[in-house]
């Protein structure tokens, strides 16, 4: 997996307020549906909720990978966020949640979606990669890191 061919500058926001789970869930939902344009707001919000409603995505030490299917996502989408204060995200280990790694796929590709969060899972299991992330302040920095890391 190959973080470039999913994310975009555009798509990460570097120590953003996040208030809440819903609220940063809503706000995402909306920054994803303005920089793809096929998707709406509601549908990825809905996905998102949807899946959190299964079982929280917060992986522990402060790591979440929302991730969900879309009937009318044409491409695996990704948007790295990191929030200036953690928020409760209901994570297994009861820690809020300070970077997130939202994931959004087509509804027909089952192998790419467990494959890309699988890879997700072992690029934020890197404690020196999650340091680095948390102590970047600038968004475009935050993509570079990102993709070559």
């Amino acid at each position: 997996m190959q973080l470039e061919d999913i994310l975009t500058p555009e798509r990460c926001l570097c120590k953003i307020e996040g208030v809440s789970k819903k609220r940063l869930l809503t706000n995402i939902s909306q920054m994803i549906a303005d920089d793809i344009g096929n998707v709406e707001t509601d549908a990825i919000f809905n996905a998102l909720m949807g899946r959190e409603q299964l079982g929280s995505t917060g992986l522990g030490k402060g790591i979440a990978i929302p991730h969900c299917r879309v009937a009318t996502c044409n491409d695996i989408i990704g948007a790295l966020v990191t929030l200036k204060e953690p928020i409760d995200f209901d994570a297994i280990d009861g820690k809020p949640v300070d970077i997130l790694f939202f994931l959004l796929v087509p509804e027909q590709q089952n192998d790419e979606h467990i494959k890309t969060l699988a890879g997700l899972a072992t690029l934020f299991n890197d404690d020196d990669f999650c340091f680095t992330l948390r102590h970047t302040d600038d968004a475009e920095d935050l993509y570079n890191i990102a993709i070559t890391y």
